[in-house]
């Protein structure tokens, strides 16, 4: 039996180039866009309903709770579902981003609907991102499976990423050129041709993609994990989740990411009503219009992937978040100027933002692939999906903190979305609030990403003598026939000493 699943495609490891990395990074038309969609769009439409600031708010930060929490047990499902005869025959991966691609063709067009019920929207945002959890959390882990080489998985992410780029460039000129028409349903057209995209990328995804061939020696290690019930699969699970905080490289990781990734949920959030509200003489399309300049982070994306490999990932999360702190100060100049509508200045800005955050995005998703790695010297186990588990639960959590705070903050200093809609008749001491909120706080949270990032080791190098070790040590060798070198780096990055890696299987 086990013969014959190893012949099917998604067992079925193929040449990976640069075509290969297209096709499999396509899913992130979805990923990139809807994170974008998320953070830039719904909250604004959203506004836009009549629907208070709070409750707007509200409704991204109690939908991305559920959802996080829904993410924790949903890696582990993933990691154990080749148990079951469909997780075997379609994979334990593929099967879930199927069924996650048609829910997400069936609830997104949804969501665009108008309605002055905001529970309507919260929960048909829940079952969304239900769904797209059920597509990029086992989609995420593929890089792990599909290949052990550092530069095929750069490849496998570096061109992922470069999708992302363009997901999001796509998501805001397809809604500046629709909102253009002033069309009272340009929000449901875009939210349908939204769905059209995504949903054809993400099948073709699926096809091109293939996981770890379930061969003898795998299956034996898989098998040779204990079958649990309900209540030891939630202990298990939970257990896991705590363990992946005993990975050094990976607590560095987590904070350097949540911190940079909550500090542009602030800015796409804020931006719509910062320009529109705290800028004189600006179109109610500008903030799409600027949006749409993400096509310049496609630039940045295809430099980052060179320098990925040359340079590593501290040199670029330095990069990015120079480079969005140095916009960030930009928009503070053009708000101290008072100039009216002043476009070709936001463009300029804008386009330096973008390229900072083609990087800040492409970074730690290059990143997590050699995570795992860390993890198996030390625990001897197979984790992927529980790490993306963790990533996506707190990328969501802070997503929906930041969102929260943003509509609480926009209530606390008085801002009415429903009263207050251009820049000439909102009060002069809310459009500082405005002001203040978009800029100072992504600045602060790119400040402190930039100091923790400074530490981080997990590079290419080091990452070649961890594999180097990891492949002895499957093939038998002995801990104590461990080079010098090899000894200092896995300590290094697993923050244990060597003589606590790489467990006898019946000690885990």
């Amino acid at each position: 039996m086990a013969e014959k699943q190893k012949t099917s495609w998604v067992y079925t490891p193929k040449a990976i180039n640069t075509r290969r990395g297209l096709l499999y990074g396509l899913t992130d038309l979805m990923g990139g866009g809807w994170n974008n969609i998320v953070s830039g769009v719904i909250f604004v439409f959203v506004l836009s309903q009549g629907i208070s600031p709070l409750f707007t708010g509200a409704v991204l930060g109690i939908g991305r709770i559920i959802d996080a929490i829904w993410t924790l047990f949903f890696g582990a499902i993933t990691d154990r579902f080749y148990r079951t005869r469909l997780g075997r025959k379609y994979g334990r991966r593929h099967f879930f981003i199927a069924l996650g691609g048609i829910l997400f063709a069936i609830l997104f067009p949804m969501f665009w609907i108008s309605t002055s019920s905001w529970q309507y929207y919260l929960w048909v945002y829940v079952a969304i991102e239900v769904a797209i959890s059920m597509i990029l959390i086992p989609w995420e882990t593929l890089p792990t499976e599909m290949t052990p080489d550092y530069k095929k998985r750069t490849t496998l992410s570096g061109s992922r990423m470069f999708i992302s780029a363009t997901g999001t460039a796509i998501v805001f000129f397809t809604l500046a050129v629709l909102k253009s028409f002033n069309n009272p349903n340009a929000y449901l057209y875009t939210g349908i041709t939204w769905t059209v995209i995504f949903v054809i990328a993400i099948f073709t995804s699926w096809r091109a993609s293939w996981e770890r061939p379930l061969t003898p020696e795998f299956l034996a290690e898989l098998d040779a994990q204990p079958r649990l019930g309900f209540s030891g699969f939630m202990k298990k699970t939970v257990t896991d989740y705590f363990g992946t905080f005993k990975n050094k490289s990976f607590r560095k990781h987590l904070l350097v990411y949540l911190l940079s990734f909550t500090g542009k949920d602030f800015y796409s959030t804020l931006l719509p009503t910062f320009i529109v509200i705290g800028l004189s003489g600006t179109s109610a399309n500008a903030p799409w219009v600027l949006q749409a300049l993400s096509a310049f982070g496609i630039l940045s994306t295809i430099a980052a992937v060179k320098l990925m490999v040359t340079r590593g990932p501290k040199y670029l999360f330095t990069l990015s978040y120079l480079a969005i702190i140095v916009a960030m100060l930009g928009y503070f100049v053009i708000y101290l100027t008072g100039i009216n509508n002043p476009m070709w200045m936001l463009v300029i800005v804008s386009i330096i933002y973008q390229l900072g955050r083609g990087i800040l995005e492409f970074t730690p998703w290059n990143v997590f692939p050699f995570i795992p790695d860390v993890d198996r010297i030390f625990t001897h186990g197979d984790k992927a999906g529980v790490y993306a588990s963790v990533m996506t639960f707190f990328r969501k959590s802070t997503g929906a903190l930041a969102t929260y705070i943003a509509g609480w903050a926009l209530e606390e200093i008085g801002f009415n979305s429903t009263t207050m809609t251009t820049h000439a008749n909102t009060p002069l001491g809310i459009q500082h609030g405005i002001m203040l909120i978009f800029i100072f706080v992504p600045i602060g949270l790119l400040a402190a990403a930039l100091i923790a990032a400074r530490t981080f080791k997990l590079n290419r190098a080091n990452h070649d003598i961890l594999k180097a070790e990891l492949q002895r040590l499957e093939e038998g060798g002995s801990k104590a026939d461990v080079t010098l070198e090899t000894r200092q780096v896995v300590e290094l990055l697993t923050g244990h000493s060597y003589e606590k890696c790489w467990p006898d299987q019946a000690d885990i």
